[in-house]
């Protein structure tokens, strides 16, 4: 049955600030195909259009108030408030929603107002915690912001994580019940690489003909573990001297680390892209030998699948989503977490086996195509949406009949009251 379906989150295309805009971007879009429709409300940054028709997808950005915050968290606020009007709006004009789908804490009290002032079900996607990130809550600023997690997770009817070990860090975190979070992965574009091949003047850019290129992709940041990747690299150029690192992305690590490699005597041999748009990664995972993941915290990894579709043999930290995504010497490597000697063995095994790199390449393109595409993620979250649907009708119904009780012994208690009354009155008449 065809839903009407409201999205709320911070990021979405051109926004792009992390994982949440191609997941929210991609889901929406499925979900257009499957007959539903779906409106997203979101941040609005640099010349994007207040409103646009993305392939069936109805966007409304909104700005910030012109209100200079004192903070990020005033910032979130102010985009709330302005998300609320705009859904607001568009309600007033097209009809209320079915179910909200509220993505990550920053969209938590646009998703509770509606809720509450609507009475439609909320169901949240949790991509990843404060708590997680930051490997615990250090600050005032952090402990609002993992009590505005639990918040939103109190107050959604269903929620979603992305993998295995999110459920169980949210069942720990926020103490919620087993039942109500719901296992669905992220998912990826199977086309994404559909005619794109290695282009070698592309590839010289980055690397010598005969070397090797093993690609980091993503974020610039701690949790991502990077700087254990780069201090791999000694131990790897030991035993393939032919090898050259490509970090591929920006964040708040990029001074720190090309720091660490100057400090290592190594910068012929690692190379820092910074931002590539999407046709560059796709050209940049087709040019690489091995892609490695090496993070400290990932609740799920949607690069790894990205490489591994492309044709890339993968080496992932045993953490996390990738922990569930890859089986080691199966459709990829696996390496101890925040260990640069486990990273450049898995590395190497790759570069010394080719064999080995076909069999892993093979296996991790059949089960992208099969398990993380966008046709199940929808069915598996639109199941989602049905069940709070459901869960929402059953509490109406629960509490209509408590109101009709409640009205009802009302009623009988004021014609007991009537009755108690009219006797009192005759036997007043009885005796005058």
């Amino acid at each position: 049955m065809p839903m009407k379906i409201l999205m709320l989150t911070w990021e979405y295309p051109p926004r792009i600030v992390g994982g949440i805009a191609r997941v929210v971007n991609d889901l929406s879009k499925r979900l257009i195909k499957d007959g539903h429709d779906v409106t997203v409300v979101t941040y609005r940054e640099g010349n994007a259009p207040y409103y646009e028709d993305d392939k069936g997808v109805k966007v409304y950005r909104v700005d910030n108030y012109m209100i200079h915050p004192n903070n990020f968290i005033d910032w979130i606020m102010q985009m709330n408030f302005n998300m609320v009007a705009k859904a607001n709006e568009i309600m007033a004009k097209e009809g209320n929603f079915d179910v909200i789908h509220a993505h990550d804490w920053l969209v938590a009290y646009a998703a509770k107002t509606l809720k509450n002032s609507y009475d439609i079900p909320i169901v949240a996607t949790i991509h990843a915690t404060e708590s997680g990130r930051n490997s615990g809550i250090h600050d005032e600023t952090q402990r609002y912001i993992n009590d505005t997690e639990w918040m939103l997770t109190y107050e959604a009817t269903e929620v979603i994580v992305n993998s295995n070990y999110m459920k169980r860090e949210l069942q720990y975190q926020f103490g919620l019940p087993f039942e109500k979070i719901n296992v669905v992965p992220n998912g990826i574009n199977v086309n994404m690489f559909s005619g794109v091949e290695r282009d070698y003047d592309f590839r010289r850019q980055y690397a010598l003909d005969n070397e090797k290129i093993i690609l980091f992709m993503g974020r610039l940041v701690y949790e991502k573990g990077v700087q254990h990747l780069v201090s791999a690299m000694p131990k790897i150029l030991a035993g393939y001297h032919d090898a050259k690192l490509v970090i591929a992305g920006k964040g708040g690590m990029t001074d720190e680390l090309k720091a660490q490699v100057n400090a290592m005597g190594i910068s012929n041999k690692v190379y820092f892209t910074g931002y590539m748009d999407a046709k560059q990664v796709c050209k940049m995972y087709k040019c690489a030998d091995v892609s490695v993941f090496p993070s400290t915290y990932e609740p799920f990894g949607i690069v790894a699948l990205e490489a591994m579709l492309s044709g890339t043999p993968v080496v992932v930290s045993d953490i996390g989503g990738l922990n569930e995504i890859v089986s080691h010497g199966e459709n990829g490597m696996k390496s101890y977490a925040g260990n640069p000697n486990s990273i450049a063995d898995s590395i190497l095994a790759l570069l010394y086996n080719p064999q080995l790199s076909a069999n892993v390449v093979k296996n991790a393109k059949n089960m992208v195509k099969n398990e993380y595409n966008w046709a199940k993620i929808a069915q598996d979250t639109h199941f989602t949406y049905q069940k709070a649907i459901c869960q929402t009708m059953a509490e109406r119904q629960a509490r209509q009949i408590q109101q009709e009780k409640a009205h009802k012994t009302k009623r009988a208690k004021n014609t007991q009251t009537e009755i108690t009354n009219l006797l009192a009155f005759r036997k007043r008449q009885a005796y005058a």
